[in-house]
């Protein structure tokens, strides 16, 4: 099989989450365990720091790998979903997994997997482990999927766990309250492994707290231990003052990432990384700044308050639930413009009612869909919408939204294009 066939073959044969939902849920690592085995270990080979959290994970993953990478370390980073090509789930210091190397592992494997039938997902995490493991890694930086607790991700050893915040998002699969949420996540705390916990939340301290205390694992609360000060930003950086303990711990300090909501990624960022200097980790402030600075440039991170063109000025994110959206729009009101226009989808397993309640109503909105099976109508959708006030017409495709949008945009209007990752993964 040619890589384009191979990558047909993982689509079809496996079931994968992002496309299908819940029926590609597997709520155990028996799998995973035997993967592991079958590749002997190879997430053992290289030293790991493990990320889960509702919202942020990404970002901060990047964050992390942009960092190391200007210390000079050579970086595996495992994320989902992908937006363009399957590649950019498996990363080494920003250069995506050779497509040789994808062909011949599925090629080598096949009557395995056939006999295993492991999930999309969980085939996936063998991969990277495996590729990260073959190129010899210093550090991987790896993202959870879903939850934490029974994620592929969750066999790793790592020097350092990070839970980045909890939300509402998978509630079918993780429970529909924060605390039960936060006990999924807390499942990556490992026995004398410090987590550092990006949002203090008083509803979900505690259960971080008991996990913690039960593994002997040092905790860590980034918003807790560190502020940000004097943020400000462009229309390519937001600059921001860092405060550890009351004291200047970074002045002026620019993130190449500019939506508010980066502000925590940060702080979390950070906070690991002091962390992990205790271990004999040897990165420089200058390398955190640059890192930060150089995110996008190091890492090719892509749809995060994403600019694709000014004059009139179009955005695009991938925020995709209640916690996100709300970040997303205290971003536009940092935005002068003269009017918004939304170009919107989502998927039909996320809380729709709440999100379509938050979003602004003087906005003139162009209801589409993404190219996937869990996509949610998207006449049925702008019904759902007039509920809340929200109006606008139906389109079949993105593209056509998109196109819709900008032909009736002034200059110094605002287009938003989001609600869904894959949705964003159609305009960039």
């Amino acid at each position: 099989m040619n890589y384009q066939e191979t990558l047909d073959w993982m689509f079809q044969q496996l079931p994968m989450f992002q496309r299908k939902g819940k029926a590609a849920y597997k709520a155990n690592l028996n799998n995973t365990l035997a993967l592991d085995e079958h590749f002997n270990h190879p997430h053992k080979n290289y030293k790991t720091i493990h990320i889960a959290g509702t919202n942020g994970k990404g970002s901060v993953s990047h964050f992390l790998a942009s960092c190391l990478q200007e210390a000079g370390y050579k970086v595996g980073l495992y994320t989902s979903p992908h937006l363009k090509d399957f590649r950019e789930r498996i990363k080494i210091n920003g250069e995506n997994i050779d497509q040789d190397f994808v062909v011949n592992f599925i090629n080598s494997n096949k009557d395995y997997f056939s006999t295993l039938s492991p999930s999309f997902f969980e085939m996936t995490v063998a991969m990277a482990f495996e590729y990260f493991s073959k190129e010899d890694v210093d550090y991987a930086i790896i993202e959870t999927g879903l939850g934490g607790r029974l994620d592929s991700t969750n066999i790793i050893s790592p020097i350092a766990s990070v839970i980045t915040n909890i939300s509402f998002d998978h509630t079918a699969l993780l429970g529909n309250t924060k605390e039960l949420i936060a006990i999924e996540k807390a499942g990556i705390i490992k026995k004398d492994t410090p987590v550092i916990i990006g949002e203090y939340d008083k509803e979900t301290i505690d259960i971080f707290e008991k996990r913690a205390k039960e593994q002997v694992a040092n905790l860590i609360v980034a918003d807790k231990k560190y502020e940000i000060q004097n943020s400000r930003f462009n229309i390519n950086h937001r600059i921001v003052d860092i405060i550890k303990d009351k004291d200047i711990r970074f002045k002026d300090l620019v993130s190449g990432l500019v939506g508010v909501y980066q502000e925590k990624n940060i702080l979390t960022c950070i906070a690991c990384i002091d962390y992990i200097k205790t271990l004999g980790v040897d990165i420089s402030d200058e390398n955190i700044s640059e890192g930060l600075n150089k995110v996008v440039e190091n890492t090719g991170i892509m749809g995060r308050w994403q600019i694709l063109q000014d004059k009139p000025l179009v955005v695009c994110d991938t925020a995709h639930n209640e916690a996100g959206i709300s970040y997303v729009l205290e971003q536009i009101k940092e935005i002068p413009y003269e009017k918004l226009h939304i170009v919107f989808g989502m998927v039909n397993d996320k809380s729709i009612d709440k999100v379509l309640s938050m979003m602004p109503k003087d906005a003139k909105y162009y209801f589409t869909k993404a190219n996937i099976p869990r996509a949610q109508d998207e006449q049925t959708l702008k019904e759902m919408a007039s509920e809340y006030g929200l109006k606008g017409n139906v389109y079949s495709n993105v593209e056509d939204a998109k196109i819709a949008a900008l032909l009736q945009m002034g200059n110094n209007d605002l287009l938003y294009i989001g609600g869904s990752t894959f949705i964003v993964a159609e305009v960039v």
